[in-house]
């Protein structure tokens, strides 16, 4: 159920795009400002966000000191507030996308739903954690960001700048919706971590004790793995973690087909190892 090729690879770009489209919330940082202008300061709160058309959409509580910088704010781009008919626009656009998701939700089967309710984030769809927008006591401003550089940063700290062209082309994952609560619900339950380990040994012949899902897509998935490492000079080796990807032969359009595929996948890598051991 696994195949190796650089065509299966996401870019930066979509890579990117996934992160923003499979998340609800971020944190702003913004120039501080009064009277007299910038005082070189960073301001860092938390914040949510929806995309919509690529571009995020960012709801500020009006208590935060974001609210009195000027109109546009340089961050990674430029915050533009709304006001009147288009923050009730983006609000209208946000009710629209949570509507569509709780439907989404609605249809999915007994067994996807086990995997998202046992994530230990509380609620991990986005729907859930941004109804709280729309519903709650607490004021917003709206605000529209919109991009002038981005910068993919990978598990080891390395940083990638996308073009921006790659980013407006490139669409999000239609695991995106899911994508928050999949991870987690997999890797809160001891009997889907065996697996993982399991793929570890048998697809890639990596010695693993432990492992977690890190990023799913609709290629594949990658996984963080504790390997026995190579040879010391002493002769000893050591377990250490390593990012490890499992490609599939087919793409899993939906979440539906991606849990099928790791299901054959445990089926076809339980089979490798009865015929090894000849159970």
């Amino acid at each position: 159920m696994m195949k190796r090729g650089k065509s299966s690879v996401l870019t930066f770009a979509e890579k990117c795009k996934n992160i923003l489209a499979s998340n609800w919330q971020g944190h702003l940082n913004t120039i501080k400002a009064d009277a007299k202008g910038s005082k070189e300061e960073i301001y860092t709160s938390e914040v949510k966000y929806f995309v919509k058309k690529g571009k995020p959409y960012i709801w500020v509580p009006e208590k935060e000191m974001h609210n009195v910088l000027p109109a546009r704010v340089a961050l990674v781009g430029d915050v533009v507030h709304l006001k009147d008919e288009k923050a009730m626009s983006a609000a209208e656009s946000l009710r629209e996308t949570i509507l569509a998701e709780q439907r989404a939700v609605k249809e999915l089967s007994y067994s996807v739903s086990g995997t998202l309710s046992s994530s230990y984030l509380g609620s991990s769809l986005r729907s859930a954690n941004l109804e709280e927008l729309l519903q709650g006591n607490e004021q917003y401003s709206v605000y529209r960001f919109n991009l002038s550089s981005c910068m993919y940063i990978d598990g080891n700290g390395g940083v990638h700048e996308v073009n921006l062209e790659d980013i407006e082309k490139s669409k999000a994952e239609p695991l995106s919706l899911f994508a928050m609560g999949l991870i987690d619900g997999i890797n809160q339950s001891e009997l889907r971590r065996r697996a993982l380990i399991l793929f570890c040994i048998t697809f890639l012949k990596e010695n693993a004790k432990d492992a977690f899902l890190l990023s799913v897509d609709r290629n594949g998935f990658d996984v963080l793995g504790k390997v026995l490492g190579s040879v010391n000079a002493d002769g000893s080796r050591e377990y250490q973690w390593k990012e490890l990807r499992f490609t599939f032969k087919d793409e899993a359009a939906d979440v539906e087909t991606f849990c099928q595929r790791l299901l054959e996948m445990e089926e076809e890598a339980l089979k490798s190892v009865s015929r090894f051991s000849g159970i």
